[in-house]
């Protein structure tokens, strides 16, 4: 890991810097990125939001939405891939983890590139998910 690197829990980030980010790591494709307000509402919603920041350019972001005692969803979870491999994703599961508390457990929906990397990070596959589409 570069020693440059730096964590927060604090430090907001904006629309443009998210899907500049989602975009850098390949998870604008699942994204909605050309729908700025959509964008701007995901990160209003997060209830824990951590970046990873390479001096002053954001490299990768955990968002997730929790109730701080059961349940945390992981709902994004960016890599910039010029900074993959490097354990930052696993930090940021850690990390994101860590601020739901030790009772609520993680769950997250991976990205069909993604489902090979989770279980070499102690993730467990859950047999059953089940989902509702957007409306509209």
């Amino acid at each position: 890991m570069s020693p440059t690197l730096r964590y927060s829990s604090s430090e907001p980030i904006d629309a443009s810097q998210f899907i500049d980010v989602l975009e850098r790591s390949g998870l604008a494709a699942r994204r909605p990125v050309d729908s700025l307000a959509t964008i701007e509402g995901m990160l209003r919603g997060a209830s824990i939001l951590v970046t990873v920041w390479d001096v002053e350019h954001l490299v990768g972001v955990s968002r997730a939405i929790s109730d701080f005692s059961y349940c945390t969803y992981l709902s994004d979870l960016a890599v910039d891939v010029a900074y993959q491999k490097q354990g930052i994703g696993k930090e940021l599961i850690r990390l994101t983890h860590e601020a739901a508390g030790p009772k609520s457990s993680l769950i997250l929906l991976a990205a069909p590139a993604a489902v090979d990397y989770y279980p070499r990070i102690g993730m467990t596959q859950h047999k059953s998910c089940w989902t509702l589409p957007r409306w509209g």
